[in-house]
C-alpha cells in the first residue's frame, strides 16, 4: 500500500483527489493538508511514501515545502501546478522532486504516475519538459532574486530590507540592477515576470 499526504489550499480540489486516489486498491491517503507549513508538519507525523502537493499554496509555496520535507525524511514529492512556469521545474528537479504534473492531468494518470515515484521513477509532463528546454537563462544574482522575492508580497523598501538583512540603499540598487537588466519599468514588474519566468 502507498500512503499519501495530499496538500492543496483549495478545499474543494483536494477533496476529491484525495476520494479519487482512495478508490484505488493499493493508494492511501494518510493525511490531508491545505498550507505548506500543515504540509511539512503532517509528513514529519505520517511519514507517507509520497507527497502530493500544490505548488502555489500559502504560506510559502509548494516547492519551499518539498525541500523541507525532502531534508527531513525519504518521503517522495510530486508537485502539481496550474502554471507550469518552466523555471520552477528546475529549481523542483535540484530539490529533488520526483513528480511535476499540472492540474489537468486526470485523476487515473495520477495513480498511475504516484505508482511510477513510488517505484523510484521520475515523472516530467512533457510540456513543461519541452518549455524548460527553451527557457531563458536568469539574468539576475541569488541577492536580486531575493528581493524581488520580497518586493513581490508587496513590501516597502524597509519591510525587503529587514527580511532579507541588508541596508535600504543596498535593496534599492539590487532593484535598479535587476529592473535593469529586465528592462522592466518598475520593480513589481520586474517581479512579476521574475515569477513569471519560474526565477523565484
Amino acid at each position: 500500500m502507498i500512503k499519501l499526504l495530499i496538500a492543496d489550499d483549495e478545499d474543494l480540489l483536494r477533496g476529491a483527489l484525495a476520494a479519487l486516489l482512495e478508490l484505488e486498491d493499493d493508494l492511501t491517503v494518510a493525511a490531508e493538508a491545505s498550507t505548506s507549513t500543515d504540509a511539512v508538519r503532517l509528513a514529519r507525523r505520517h511519514r507517507p511514501d509520497i507527497a502530493v502537493l500544490d505548488l502555489e499554496m500559502p504560506p510559502a509555496d509548494g516547492l519551499h515545502a518539498a525541500e523541507r520535507i525532502r531534508a527531513e525524511l525519504p518521503t517522495r514529492i510530486i508537485l502539481v501546478t496550474r502554471h507550469a512556469r518552466p523555471g520552477v521545474l528546475r529549481r523542483a528537479l535540484a530539490a529533488g522532486v520526483s513528480g511535476f504534473v499540472p492540474k489537468t492531468t486526470p485523476s487515473a494518470r495520477l495513480a498511475e504516475i504516484v505508482r511510477d515515484v513510488a517505484a523510484g521513477r521520475r515523472y516530467v509532463d512533457p510540456d513543461i519538459a519541452a518549455s524548460a528546454l527553451t527557457e531563458n537563462d536568469c539574468p539576475l544574482t541569488a541577492r536580486e532574486l531575493e528581493v524581488l522575492h520580497a518586493s513581490r508580497k508587496g513590501a516597502s523598501i524597509n519591510e525587503i530590507a529587514a527580511e532579507v538583512h541588508l541596508a535600504s540603499g543596498t535593496v534599492r540598487n539590487y532593484l535598479s540592477s535587476a529592473m535593469a537588466k529586465m528592462g522592466a519599468s518598475s520593480r513589481h514588474a520586474a517581479a512579476h515576470r521574475a515569477w513569471e519566468e519560474g526565477w523565484i
